[in-house]
């Protein structure tokens, strides 16, 4: 899948994915240094994108991430102060994900020449990130790295930005979400996405590059929500939405919760079946439909469905396994914290992700 028409971002998803086993099972070789000691990690969580470590009987989650190639996005428009979302939504709702909720987070920027107001715009929407996730900044370094760090040559600064996030278990839960609960026949429920948030921004730039050229972030947008945003630069710096809110509550209410998708790079199917255990899939059927921008790139970039779906969230951020009994309250309580959701398919006892979306069905074995 190394080739352009199969792999239009330019990069392998079985090499990038072989490469995270990889590095995770040496990190898994590490785990004895701690064990029976505070700081002991469990093993139960393979497959997802935060871990537990276990200090006595409190049982925390820890998650790492970054904002990747958006950050270009910024640089092109010189504004800043958005970027925080997308790092909090990254680790935080790693978290959630698993039934941590976040608690505290640390960040380190990485700069070619430190500009004090482009540092100050991020952390201005950092702050504001952190307050909707309720999330205390507790942690942070500014290192200037000159020329190894690279980007947009008209940027005032070049940068890099990943953060560590923490999170305590809920105390619903006796262990850490992970699907192994679910059973053929629960449903699910998806959350609206209303922006790329941090993933398929190599496919997405390569596409606007190629129909615009150099300066694409100065194209006028002309997706079907034309006038949303003024630029395709504009459409493609939109803030991630942060979900951990609204899955901490669901938890408050004892809804029962048998495991959660975020929908980041990979697409749809490739992160759902993190949660699919013991041979069990799924038939996703009601989807939210594509962003308009993203359903836009298609378009212009004769970019097909199944690739598609492959490198975006196609307008689904979350995936939520509950039971049938429950969906409507799971819907509603989504609702009230003011989220999009929708029951979106059910699981089954066959495996593989059946999608069946505007273009047709799409099958990931």
């Amino acid at each position: 899948m190394n080739d352009t028409k199969n792999n239009p971002a330019g990069y392998s998803i079985e090499e990038g994915n072989a490469a995270s086993r990889n590095a995770y099972n040496w990190s898994k070789k590490t785990f004895v240094n701690r064990k029976g000691k505070p700081g002991e990690p469990a093993q139960d969580l393979d497959g997802g994108f935060s871990n537990e470590i276990r200090f006595g009987a409190e049982r925390l989650g820890i998650s790492s991430d970054g904002i990747g190639t958006k950050i270009e996005v910024a640089e092109r428009l010189n504004k800043y102060d958005t970027l925080g979302y997308d790092l909090i939504a990254m680790t935080a709702d790693d978290l959630i994900a698993a039934g941590f909720v976040p608690t505290n987070l640390s960040n380190i920027i990485d700069v070619n020449h430190l500009d004090y107001d482009v540092v100050d715009q991020m952390m201005r929407g950092l702050h504001d990130a952190a307050n909707f996730a309720q999330v205390a900044i507790t942690g942070g370094e500014i290192a200037e790295l000159g020329n190894r760090i690279g980007g947009w040559p008209g940027a005032k600064m070049n940068f890099n930005w990943c953060s560590t996030a923490i999170g305590v278990l809920h105390p619903s839960l006796s262990q850490p979400l992970s699907g192994k609960t679910a059973q053929a026949g629960h449903v699910v429920v998806a959350l609206r996405s209303p922006s790329f948030r941090s993933n398929g921004y190599s496919l997405a730039r390569k596409t606007l590059q190629k129909v615009f050229g150099d300066n694409w972030h100065d194209a006028p947008y002309d997706g079907t929500d034309d006038g949303l945003y003024p630029t395709w630069g504009d459409a493609m710096l939109a803030p991630s939405l942060i979900y951990s809110p609204g899955v901490a509550a669901l938890l408050d209410t004892g809804l029962p919760l048998h495991g959660v998708a975020h929908i980041t790079g990979g697409g749809v199917a490739d992160n759902f079946q993190r949660v699919l255990k013991n041979g069990l899939g799924a038939v996703l059927d009601n989807l939210f439909g594509p962003l308009p921008a993203m359903q836009r790139l298609c378009e212009i970039g004769d970019i097909s469905a199944e690739t598609a779906y492959l490198y975006w969230n196609m307008g689904t951020g979350m995936l939520v396994v509950t039971e049938e009994a429950s969906a409507a309250a799971v819907v509603a309580l989504l609702q009230a914290s003011g989220y999009d959701a929708q029951l979106a398919g059910h699981l089954t006892a066959e495996s593989g992700v059946t999608l069946r979306v505007g273009a047709g069905e799409l099958r990931y074995a």
